[in-house]
């Protein structure tokens, strides 16, 4: 949360030239509170896990957020039972007529398999342009930014030779920008992907920025300059296991995955990972919550186009 300071305090210009979020008395005189509603289309198989992490991400600050989740309904996931999926999940169809604060598109183990040959990919872009007449903020993770950048770009993915896995170092670009407010110049994040695309990809498109990179990993966040969507590629919500079970998974199937990059103690599988990640992805979501959501979503939900 902000911190509330007199309008002509001198501090005031000292702060927010330091990236400290500061609210004067006359902004927050006005300023009107209410719960968040946020939307989450969860495309992963584990849709168990990938809602506690998610959720656990968002609950770190002080709004108030009710959270609805999203399924397909061109596709049935079998790795989740079905019970499950009626209980705490809407379609599309149910929801298409409302407003949200934010959404949140998550990613989806579809390495390799073009835009157009997943099942549910249609749906999908429904959804995609659905969001921006009813949707203030989105954020796509993973697969969701590639499928983002596709179909609202026309930028392809990349496939990579061999998978990207591990804990990556990353550059914070925008300095300034509030995404990265609390965030060290150099950061950690988990990546589980064989899909890129290029810096360069998006110098085509003046409305996109790109917000952090990786040498190693390459770009990994940009948004749109506007702030109406975020594209993150990396994994800031994993848990610690998170890619030692997805190596464990793999050399299981005959897969001979590589060890995850800076990920294991010496490389050693058989030591417990460490975490390099975790107030990353604290910060990360916060940040995307607060200056981007709450600060600027109309009070009243109905008026977001």
């Amino acid at each position: 949360m902000p911190i509330k300071i007199p309008n002509s305090l001198p501090a005031t210009e000292i702060l927010e030239n330091e990236n400290i979020f500061v609210m004067t008395e006359n902004r927050a005189m006005h300023q009107d509170i209410r719960p968040l509603n946020v939307l989450i289309l969860n495309l992963m198989p584990t849709k168990i896990i990938t809602e506690t992490q998610l959720l656990r991400k968002l609950s770190n600050t002080p709004l108030q957020i009710e959270v609805e989740f999203l399924k397909t309904a061109s596709y049935v996931s079998s790795h989740t039972d079905p019970t499950h999926l009626d209980t705490f999940y809407t379609t599309f169809d149910q929801i298409k007529d409302r407003k949200f604060d934010g959404m949140i598109i998550t990613g989806a183990p579809l390495d390799y398999i073009d835009f157009e040959n997943v099942d549910y990919w249609e749906e999908v872009c429904t959804i995609m342009d659905w969001c921006k007449a009813h949707v203030h903020c989105t954020m796509h993770l993973c697969w969701g930014a590639f499928a983002a950048f596709y179909h609202y770009y026309g930028i392809n993915k990349r496939d990579a030779d061999t998978k990207l896995s591990g804990v990556y170092e990353h550059e914070v670009v925008k300095k300034k920008s509030p995404l990265f407010r609390g965030f060290d110049d150099i950061f950690y994040a988990p990546q589980s992907r064989a899909m890129y695309v290029t810096e360069e990809d998006l110098k085509e498109h003046p409305e996109l920025e790109v917000m952090a990179v990786s040498d190693k990993a390459g770009l990994t966040i940009a948004k749109t300059k506007d702030s109406r969507h975020f594209f993150v590629a990396c994994h800031a919500e994993y848990d610690a296991d998170t890619l030692a079970l997805e190596y464990f998974r793999d050399l299981e199937k005959g897969m001979n995955p590589t060890i995850p990059y800076n990920y294991f103690p010496n490389d050693d599988p058989s030591k417990a990972p460490i975490v390099r990640w975790r107030s990353t992805g604290q910060l990360l979501f916060s940040n995307w919550l607060n200056y981007y959501v709450y600060q600027s979503t109309p009070y009243d939900i109905s008026t977001v186009q």
